[in-house]
């Protein structure tokens, strides 16, 4: 049972990776997302890029069984994420980014329409969006990200900003 503030926020954010809302996170909801973000960004699944991304979806649902499937059934449950995962990584979200880095190194390659290595703020919105980010926040946040106020967002801001966002409360 989720008891804390802490807690509550963090479940909260179990829906973000439970793609298809059935109450649980496994490796098809990883799937689902990169195959949202591929068909936002009007990307073929067979494509390096594409590939990147499926590749990278498999390394982060790895990561994240490793963590958090405490029953080894390939499904985690929202207890099994605040009680396993969070909790493990709370203290390090250092940890978490390492897990996630494949999969989003891959997503802001396919976002990266410009080839520079960043991602622009409209389509950095355009992912948060897809992974279920509410539309009125989704700019909200990608403009955050944006530190410098360059109009564009590197790999390592999206990161730690991710990681942050699914281990520390605030």
């Amino acid at each position: 049972m989720v008891t804390s503030e802490y807690e509550r926020r963090i479940a909260a954010r179990f829906a973000g990776f439970d793609q298809d809302g059935n109450g649980y996170i496994d490796r098809e909801d990883f799937s689902a997302a990169a195959k949202a973000l591929l068909a936002e960004f009007d990307t073929a699944a067979r494509s390096d890029r594409g590939q990147a991304l499926y590749v990278g979806a498999e390394a982060f649902w790895q990561g994240m069984a490793g963590i958090a499937d405490r029953d080894g059934d390939q499904r985690i449950t929202r207890e099994e994420f605040v009680n396993s995962a969070v909790k493990r990584l709370r203290d390090n979200p250092e940890r978490f980014a390492e897990i996630a880095r494949p999969f989003l190194h891959a997503a802001l390659a396919v976002a990266d329409t410009a080839g520079d290595g960043t991602v622009g703020v409209d389509n950095t919105a355009r992912v948060l969006t897809v992974l279920g980010v509410a539309e009125n926040l989704a700019g909200q946040v990608a403009g955050a990200l944006d530190t410098d106020e360059d109009g564009r967002i590197g790999e390592e801001e999206i990161v730690l900003a991710f990681a942050r966002y699914f281990t520390v409360p605030e």
